[in-house]
């Protein structure tokens, strides 16, 4: 029966959760880099471990630090332009000064065109910055699953030299009541099976264990067999508040949100700059020209402007707008599935806590109670062994279904407070109430 418990948990998706964020090349890890000082691996040093070790982290932000450079760039004047020129024959001719021009000019844009790159620049830095907390949301929730199945592969584990004890008690039991002529041979040997199949299921857990081994160390840039403590307990966790109050959260603080209104404003300033650009742009000069025979027409100074052609200027507007259009979709769009994602996952959530009290409130305790009348009818020689066998197994599937319980609720929660963009959202309130 338990099985099936095995064979729905040997599963790939977190394979595929480290697989998202690409095999980055792994560099040998010191032996000692503070987690084999460590007595157990929390939670919580996992996630800030994942989060400093990560490669796309540093590297999205030094596009976000290009991106506020960017800005002062887009708000900043042209550099001025100065031309020397001079009239090679005048040099050393009788009678006549060096010929010479030197100028400089400066060009100005229209009022409030500079104001606008400026603001469209920053806009799109805020959206860069956006995509660095989504990336961190992304590997905080990869981090937390892979967590619970470290803790799940241990419990199982745990809960595998548990019943393999109780069967070889069995076993023994079996053997000396056979002895004493008050058991059948078969008893015994149905033990010795039982607990040949645990053994087996060792083999399976340890190499399940060194799988999930191999993925925490891709996370956190290690050798795959590089050794690291046992899990700790799950953390507590806390009250859900309800729904609609996440959804109406999920708007203010989704980075992803945050990043398509941002890019959004940028849009619009880009819309106002293509309307700027149907105005002209000035250029204003200064000029010595020796050349001129009167010192009073040497030094000059003018001002020039372009003639904006209406044609690619409307071009420019009409793609600006719609860009500005396609954006402006693709918000609404991207918050009508986001809050769709936030109810399933709420759901999900809820559903883990129902089935955690259950098994632990109801399932544990009865088949506890199961064996323990089938373990005393068998030793007062009113009940068979196989019933005995049957409540040890009821009580291992229990066990091990609890744990799972657990287990699903640790990594559905990590992935509502990656849906609602964060466990802020879900910080400042009370303990779930239920036993870890």
């Amino acid at each position: 029966m338990y099985n099936k418990i095995f064979l729905w948990w040997l599963r790939p998706g977190i394979v595929m959760a480290c697989l998202a964020f690409g095999w980055h090349t792994v560099m040998a890890a010191p032996v000692d880099d503070g987690f084999n000082r460590e007595p157990q691996l929390t939670s919580a040093r996992l996630v800030d471990a994942v989060l400093n070790r990560n490669p796309d982290i540093p590297a999205m932000q030094a596009a976000w630090e290009a991106a506020q450079a960017r800005i002062e760039q887009a708000g900043a004047l042209n550099d001025p332009m100065m031309s020397y020129a001079f009239a090679p024959q005048t040099a050393g001719a009788s009678g006549m000064d060096f010929g010479q021009k030197l100028s400089i000019s400066q060009h100005l844009p229209w009022p409030g065109k500079r104001e606008l790159r400026g603001d469209a620049a920053r806009f799109e830095s805020e959206a860069a910055h956006e995509g660095i907390e989504q990336t961190r949301l992304k590997l905080t929730e990869a981090a937390k699953s892979a967590f619970a199945d470290w803790y799940f592969v241990h419990a199982a584990i745990r809960v595998n030299a548990i019943n393999k004890s109780l069967l070889q008690e069995f076993r023994n039991n079996a053997e000396i009541k056979y002895s004493a002529g008050r058991a059948s041979k078969q008893d015994a040997l149905r033990a010795e099976v039982e607990v040949a199949l645990l053994e087996h299921r060792d083999i399976v857990l340890e190499r399940r264990r060194r799988e999930v081994l191999a993925v925490l160390n891709t996370l956190l840039q290690r050798q795959p067999d590089a050794p690291l403590p046992p899990p700790s307990n799950l953390p507590d966790t806390g009250v859900l508040p309800a729904v609609a109050e996440l959804r109406t959260a999920v708007l203010e603080v989704h980075p992803e949100l945050r990043a398509l209104a941002a890019r959004l404003q940028a849009s619009r300033q880009q819309v106002a700059l293509a309307e700027r650009e149907f105005y002209p742009d000035f250029r204003l000069a200064a000029e010595y020209n020796s050349l001129w025979m009167r010192d009073e027409q040497r030094f000059t100074v003018g001002v020039g402007i372009n003639i904006p052609l209406p044609g690619k200027h409307r071009a420019a507007k009409d793609e600006a707008q719609a860009i500005l259009m396609g954006l402006d979709l693709t918000r609404q769009a991207r918050m009508s599935e986001i809050m769709g994602e936030v109810q399933q996952a709420y759901d999900r959530v809820r559903e883990s806590e129902h089935v955690l009290s259950l098994y632990q409130n109801r399932l544990l305790p009865l088949a506890e109670e199961n064996l323990a009348a089938a373990r005393s009818d068998y030793e007062a020689g009113r009940g068979n062994f196989l019933d005995m066998i049957g409540a040890e197994k009821n009580l291992m599937q229990a066990q091990l279904q609890l744990e799972q319980a657990r287990t699903d609720h640790h990594r559905r929660l990590a992935a509502l407070e990656r849906t609602v963009g964060g466990p802020q959202a879900l910080q400042g309130i009370q303990s779930w109430g239920i036993k870890q």
